[in-house]
Formats: structure tokens, C-alpha cells, sequence
């Protein structure tokens, strides 16, 4: 998983560069190519029959969903740092469990509103909106956020008839095939030998890092590794500062750090409700 995490850290850099020279739609259509690369190999390995399913109508909403925030995601990187961005997206378990509770009528305690509430005001010191900082694409970081947050509650309404990699499936076949959809109007051929290098570092990481991923929650719980997802901010910040010369600021740092807090405790919380559950 934590390798898992540093391939897509690295491969959110090389999108957030190959912006600056292609479409973001068509470089959401390549690091979705790597993703599907990743599936197939993993159905080359485990058979085809990872593809039955119990509900094809939320597989393919759940693919489109993810289509849209990793669109979001790459647009808002094409101005945006690329550690404020990992930053901003870390408010997504606190919109997991806003949804979880209106939606599947899951048990919130007054304990995890409280972290909730307080996620959201790290992700506002991230932000800073009106202190002169604020770039609107931030905007598209949060959509994206809410998007994942959705695209978590479709998985759990899955959950209970698909397996964890029936479900990673569907969405990055999906989710390239919308993806594809667009390209006749974006494409643009590289020309430069150092974009198509780059075009293969994304392909390759984003395929990777599905790989590592899927096999990290065949073989452990997801609330134990769900933790593991803040290590993300490590590598955006040391790939941006790589890249950009960018670090973040003391503003970035101590919201960052109510986030992650908050986002910490509230899986501390979930831990304990599922082993309450369990015994």
C-alpha cells in the first residue's frame, strides 16, 4: 500500500507537468490507460471471472464517478501545487461519513461529527479563501474530494456481493472508455521525445500503483491500511519541491496537519464501531 501510494504520487506529478503542454482530458485518458493496463494484467494473472457481477448498473456509475474526479483532480493540478491539492483531497473520508450517514442511515456519534467539523476547517486553512491565496481551481480539488467520497459509497453498497478487485475492475475499464469518449476532440500527438517519456512514467505508475494497491487489500483490512493514504502528502510535497521548487507554506502545514488529525480519528472511530460490530 505504500508503495502503492508513492507510484501515484509520482505519477500526479508527471500529469500535473504533462498539463502544461496537452489537454488534461487527454492526460486523464492516459494515466486511465496505465490504470486499465494494471487491470489487465491483474485479470491476465487471476482469470476473467472477476469480471461476474452482482450489479453492472453501480459498477459503471461507480466508474464514472472516478472518471470525473480524476478529471477534476488534473485540471485543478494544471494550477495548483501539487502538495495543496494532495492536502485539499485528504477532506474526502469526512465526506464518506456525511454521506454514509445520510444515505446508507449509518450511526455518526457526536465524537466523529466533531472531527468531520474540524477536517473541514483544516481544509479551510489550506485554502485560505479571502486572504488573497485562494485559486479558484482549489475548487476542482473539492469536487474531485466529493466525488471519491461518492465513488467510496457506491463500494460499499457493492461490498456486499463484489469482490475489492471485481469493483477496480469495472470502474477503470469505465472510466477509460468515458475517458475515450473525448479524445477525438482534445488529442494532440507529442512531438517532444521527453513528453512521450513522461507519458510512459504515467501510464507505468498509475498501472503500478492500482497493481500494489488491489493486492495490498486482497491481503489486509482496508480500516488498517486506510491510514497509509496520508503518506500522500510527503510525496506530493517532495515531488513538487523536485519538480517546482514549490514547498508548502506554514498555512498549508498546520491545516494539513488538522486534517490529517482529524482524518486519523475518525478512522480510530470507524475501527472501533466495525470491532464492536464484529464481536
Amino acid at each position: 500500500m505504500l508503495l502503492g501510494f508513492f507510484l501515484f504520487a509520482a505519477c500526479d506529478i508527471q500529469a500535473k507537468v504533462l498539463t502544461e503542454t496537452l489537454n488534461p482530458f487527454q492526460v486523464v485518458w492516459l494515466r486511465n490507460i496505465g490504470l486499465c493496463l494494471g487491470v489487465l494484467v491483474m485479470l491476465a494473472l487471476r482469470g476473467t471471472h472477476l469480471l461476474r457481477t452482482t450489479n453492472p448498473v453501480l459498477q459503471v456509475m461507480r466508474g464514472l464517478v472516478a472518471a470525473v474526479s480524476a478529471a477534476c483532480f488534473i485540471f485543478a493540478l494544471r494550477y495548483v501545487p501539487l502538495a495543496d491539492a494532495v492536502a485539499v483531497s485528504f477532506v474526502a473520508p469526512f465526506m464518506v461519513t456525511v454521506l454514509g450517514a445520510l444515505l446508507l442511515r449509518e450511526p455518526v456519534g457526536p465524537r466523529r461529527w466533531g472531527a468531520v467539523a474540524v477536517g473541514f476547517l483544516g481544509m479551510l486553512i489550506v485554502i485560505r479563501p479571502g486572504y488573497g491565496v485562494f485559486h479558484p481551481a482549489i475548487l476542482l480539488v473539492v469536487l474531485a474530494a466529493m466525488a471519491f467520497s461518492a465513488r467510496q459509497i457506491l463500494s460499499r453498497w457493492l461490498s456486499g456481493g463484489d469482490g475489492v478487485a471485481t469493483t477496480v475492475a469495472y470502474t477503470s475499464l469505465t472510466a477509460t472508455a468515458a475517458a475515450s469518449l473525448v479524445q477525438p476532440f482534445v488529442w494532440t500527438t507529442p512531438t517532444d521525445p521527453g513528453v512521450w517519456a513522461l507519458i510512459v512514467g504515467l501510464a507505468v505508475t498509475a498501472g503500478l500503483g492500482e497493481v500494489f494497491v488491489i493486492r495490498a487489500l486482497d491481503v489486509a483490512q482496508a480500516v488498517v491500511l486506510a491510514p497509509l493514504q496520508y503518506t500522500m502528502i510527503l510525496w506530493g510535497t517532495f515531488y513538487g519541491y523536485m519538480v517546482y521548487s514549490d514547498l508548502p507554506d506554514a498555512w498549508t502545514l498546520g491545516g494539513c496537519a488538522v486534517i490529517v488529525a482529524s482524518g486519523l480519528y475518525t478512522l480510530h472511530r470507524e475501527r472501533q464501531v466495525a470491532r464492536r460490530a464484529a464481536g
